[in-house]
């Protein structure tokens, strides 16, 4: 089984390393960062680099395809070359995942049409210009899609595909391997929790804007 990771400049390091951790367990699985060239692409921080060992080009047929989000996504959302790519990895995938606002590139490469995705919630609004059906659920399944929500939730998905794969018992043997089991040190972690004061400040400058 190969999973490709994809990367691209200003992808948020946990949407792709969350997922890694959890699905590098699966049993006789390669799991592999794949990028437009090979070689270091840097986190949206510019702090942190992730290596791509191979190109979109080498990898045509992965069985499990993940694709990140971030502040670099909205620069991709026009890049033929990996909206391209992601079509035909997704006619040959098992399964296609997103974190965050990755499920907008998704739905940019017209995969989610139709379908119930989530994204970052500040970018859901984003997914039914692209003609998807938004959803605020941590993690969505439709069909081979697996979308996740922001960030740290993409754990969430990537636990979820395990179970899909290798079986309930051997997702929670990873679960319990990595400690995951979070206990936050505030209730602020969705917009349906957090203050409503604060939600309106990071809407108010939100980065995602698309067009």
């Amino acid at each position: 089984m190969q999973i490709a990771i994809v990367l691209f400049d200003r992808f948020t390091a946990l949407d792709a390393v969350g997922p890694y951790e959890m699905l590098c367990r699966i049993p006789d699985a390669e799991t592999i960062f794949v990028a437009e060239r090979t070689g270091p692409v840097r986190n949206d921080a510019g702090s942190l680099q992730l290596v791509a060992d191979r190109t979109l080009a080498e990898v045509p047929r992965p069985d499990i395809v993940v694709v990140p989000g971030g502040p670099g996504q909205t620069a991709q959302m026009e890049n033929e070359e990996l909206l391209g790519w992601l079509r035909a990895a997704d006619a040959a995938s098992t399964w296609t995942t997103s974190v965050c606002t990755g499920s907008l590139l998704l739905a940019a490469a017209g995969l989610l049409d139709g379908r119930r995705a989530t994204s970052h919630w500040l970018a859901l609004d984003s997914l039914a210009a692209f003609g998807a059906e938004p959803t605020g659920e941590r993690v969505v399944t439709d069909g081979k899609f697996i979308t996740a929500a922001g960030v740290s939730s993409g754990i969430d998905m990537a636990l979820t595909l395990v179970g899909r794969v290798a079986g309930d018992r051997y997702a929670q043997a990873v679960q319990l391997g990595a400690e995951y089991d979070p206990q936050p040190p505030y209730d602020a972690g969705s917009p349906l929790k957090a203050p409503a004061d604060l939600v309106e400040e990071m809407r108010g400058r939100s980065r995602f804007i698309l067009r």
